[in-house]
């Protein structure tokens, strides 16, 4: 019997044959018995075109036999770039855009500017074009740094604001003081460190110790090094990791430092006041050695006591492994808070080299996956110099 065969012939169940139809992409095997046209029929072209099988269908046939391809040419894929953006609403484009790069190979479109100028815009999409960037012609770059600076204007605009008043607040009680005036006072740690002076007949505790937190002022009062893996799985976290440093570099209290690394090292703190030109100066791809870029990082740390070095990377390390770990030791060891982010991204749990992350945490550097909401409480936990809010294990 076919799922048609008896089925609820009302409003509410045509419309589950009509997602059923559009799912299974029709054919005789797909039991629905449902016909589409108008509108249906061409948003299950534009499936057809993406997630069917076998060669492109001859012109006129949409829908049954679903046959993936976009054609060959610029013109067919801008086409259906439009189709998409007509029929499915954003958070679904950007998912068809990227399947569409990742499964008919359609990233060397991207480098014609009419094609930058159909597609929708997001992190994704960045990292596919700085992967591309060594191979980008002229005529598209400006294009391409438009849509990346759509993307990184976006990302501010969602991050920036909570993320400075978070570390504010982590930068003034981090700023511990003896003698605080009545409204910096910490009541939980002075009730803490009172508790001895506990006077049962009044039931109240006698503050002989005060402690609190002092404001912070325009002084830098802690340094921030951001080290970032750009090997090619990393793309969506050197994105977020350029704004949330250009962020950073924003702070008068915070002094910042992004270094981008494969087998490489590069500093691109001068590039901080612009995150476009930072993600551009960067060149996903190519191996990873971990050691060389903390054994540079570790020599530009000159007060350890106030630094947080965040390393954002996969682990999969191509340098010296156990130099690599003596160097986080060492770098704990002289007081500095390490942070480990497997990922800095939207992206879901990652993959990582487990052996690698152990070791850290041994170490007691975790390595865990942060998404960007939860960036801004990291830091400020290691500015504080508390345990960190790790999420649950990827």
């Amino acid at each position: 019997m076919t799922v048609g065969e008896g089925y609820d012939v009302t409003d509410a169940g045509r419309e589950r044959l009509r997602r059923w139809r559009l799912v299974l992409g029709g054919g005789p095997a797909d039991g629905t018995g449902c016909a589409l046209s108008g509108r249906d029929a061409a948003m299950d072209g534009a499936l057809a075109a993406l997630y069917g099988k076998g060669d492109k269908p001859p012109a006129g046939r949409t829908g049954r036999d679903r046959s993936a391809g976009l054609g060959g040419s610029a013109p067919s894929v801008a086409r259906w770039l439009g189709d998409i953006r007509t029929y499915f609403p954003s958070s679904v484009v950007q998912v068809m855009q990227r399947d569409a790069i990742d499964r008919l190979g359609l990233a060397t479109l991207l480098l014609e500017p009419e094609m930058l100028e159909a597609v929708e815009a997001d992190v994704h999409l960045v990292g596919t074009l700085l992967s591309l960037n060594k191979a980008m012609p002229e005529t598209t770059r400006e294009t391409a740094r438009a849509v990346v600076r759509k993307v990184v204007e976006d990302l501010e605009k969602r991050l920036a604001t909570r993320t400075r008043a978070t570390l504010t607040g982590a930068l003034d009680r981090s700023a511990r003081v003896s003698r605080p005036r009545h409204h910096d006072i910490d009541w939980n740690r002075t009730i803490a460190a009172n508790l001895k002076n506990y006077l049962p007949e009044y039931r109240t505790v006698v503050p002989e110790r005060l402690i609190g937190y002092g404001r912070a002022s325009q002084s830098v009062k802690k340094e921030v090094v951001l080290c970032v893996d750009q090997s090619g799985s990393m793309a969506a976290s050197v994105v977020y990791a350029s704004v949330f440093g250009a962020v950073l570099a924003s702070m008068r209290s915070v002094s910042t430092r992004l270094v981008v690394f494969d087998t490489a090292v590069v500093d691109l703190t001068d590039q901080l006041d612009d995150p476009v030109d930072v993600l551009f100066g960067t060149q996903l791809g190519g191996g990873t050695d971990i050691n060389r870029a903390l054994a540079y990082c570790q020599s530009r740390i000159t007060r350890p006591a106030e630094t947080v070095v965040v390393l954002i990377s996969d682990l999969y390390e191509g340098g010296i492994r156990d130099e690599m770990l003596k160097r986080v030791a060492a770098m704990k060891a002289s007081g500095v808070q390490f942070v480990t982010l497997l990922a800095l991204s939207d992206e879901g749990a990652p993959a990582y080299d487990r052996e690698h992350a152990a070791a850290l945490a041994a170490l007691g550097a975790p390595a865990f996956a942060c998404t960007p909401d939860l960036f801004p409480e990291v830091m400020a936990a290691a500015i504080e110099k508390r345990p960190l809010p790790i999420p649950d294990a990827v």
